[in-house]
């Protein structure tokens, strides 16, 4: 059986899916030397799965830095405070990495962020968006993509809450963790779909209720 997407998916449909939720170990790191030995493990995996965080600004024209990095394997992910430690020399090996394949969505965004902490030259990075784009899927947040490949949603609740907070809670720690597990877990799955063409895409019309079913496979 094929499986369906969309090229814009409802977000109407989203509030109704199970949640989707990192499984795994969680891990902070808060200090150099934790982020030391983290590196070294993170280097020695096959994939990893990237993302930012960064304190919310309610005043116009005022930014905060980047407070976390995340980094996710399959079933670990280490969170880094980098309100904490900086971006260390360990982690901007990590950046600069050649041969661990590294997954973010809009990750030109993060790295942006970071450049601003200390200047690196990036790695071995891949943006799903744009992987995405290659199965025919528009809507290319990280919440949509997920719900349109696995009929799961990605909660955002925690995404404005206080990343420089003394003690980040159960539920930062989750979702910054999900957000970066779900990039290799969308990754995988397009690399699936593209491979055996085993979906059907199926194009929505902007200004009627009209659909086109372009099929794959």
């Amino acid at each position: 059986m094929l499986k369906t997407i969309y090229n814009k998916y409802d977000k109407a449909l989203i509030s109704s899916l199970p949640i989707a939720q990192f499984q795994g170990k969680i891990i902070v790191v808060l200090t150099p030397g934790e982020t030391e030995k983290a590196v070294r493990f993170l280097l020695s995996q096959p994939i990893l799965g990237f993302d930012t965080e960064t304190r919310p600004s309610f005043r116009k024209g005022h930014q905060h830095k980047v407070s976390l990095l995340q980094v996710a394997t399959p079933d670990i992910c280490f969170l880094f405070r980098l309100n904490y430690t900086g971006l260390t020399d360990s982690l901007i090996q990590l950046l600069e990495d050649e041969s661990v394949l590294k997954i973010g969505l809009s990750w030109h965004d993060d790295i942006n962020s970071l450049h601003k902490l200390k200047e690196f030259k990036m790695g071995r990075f891949i943006d799903i968006q744009h992987h995405a784009k290659e199965l025919g899927i528009e809507d290319l947040s990280l919440q949509k993509i997920y719900a349109n490949l696995f009929d799961q949603k990605i909660s955002k609740r925690q995404q404005l809450s206080n990343w420089e907070a003394d003690i980040l809670t159960d539920k930062q720690k989750s979702y910054a963790a999900t957000d970066a597990w779900a990039c290799i877990q969308i990754y995988n799955e397009i690399i699936r779909l593209k491979e055996t063409r085993d979906y059907k895409l199926i194009i929505k019309a902007e200004d009627k209720n009209e659909a086109s079913i372009s099929e794959k496979g």
